[in-house]
């Protein structure tokens, strides 16, 4: 499967709720972080999406917005992923900031240059990877 999503996890479904439009289905990514995605009750029943089964999580970087520190405060966003910067690329507009989460998996967010400096993302800050669970596009392998 070749995609140009920027992150892309290998999943196991660890629950699938289902409801009349929608169904959230909560991935888990590594021992300390799941995540979580909504998608029509359609295509959770099209994929006969099942606890076990193993799927992957795409996840477009413009999509990932970046909070500093070890805590986001309270907000709306599901998908929560603690980690340390591990490289940063500066252009003229935007820079992309790539987090390790440890266990091999990173997430690579692209935010404005200018919030990448006023949040000070150097690599070895501690950052938090936000981004909503409709964001979170779900394939089967």
């Amino acid at each position: 499967m070749q995609t140009s999503t920027r992150n892309t996890f290998r999943c196991t479904v660890a629950r699938v709720t289902q409801g009349t439009v929608s169904a959230e289905v909560e991935l888990a990514l590594t021992d300390g972080h799941r995540l979580t995605s909504v998608i029509t009750e359609r295509s959770a029943e099209d994929m006969g999406l099942r606890e076990g089964s193993e799927v992957f999580a795409l996840i477009k970087s413009t999509f990932v917005m970046l909070a500093a520190g070890e805590d986001p405060g309270r907000i709306s966003a599901c998908n929560q992923l603690a980690g340390k910067v591990s490289s940063r690329e500066d252009g003229p507009v935007n820079s992309e900031i790539t987090l390790d989460l440890g266990e091999g998996k990173a997430i690579t967010a692209i935010i404005t240059r200018k919030s990448a400096d006023s949040l000070s993302l150097v690599p070895g800050a501690a950052a938090i990877a936000l981004f909503k669970a409709s964001h979170v596009i779900i394939a089967m392998p």
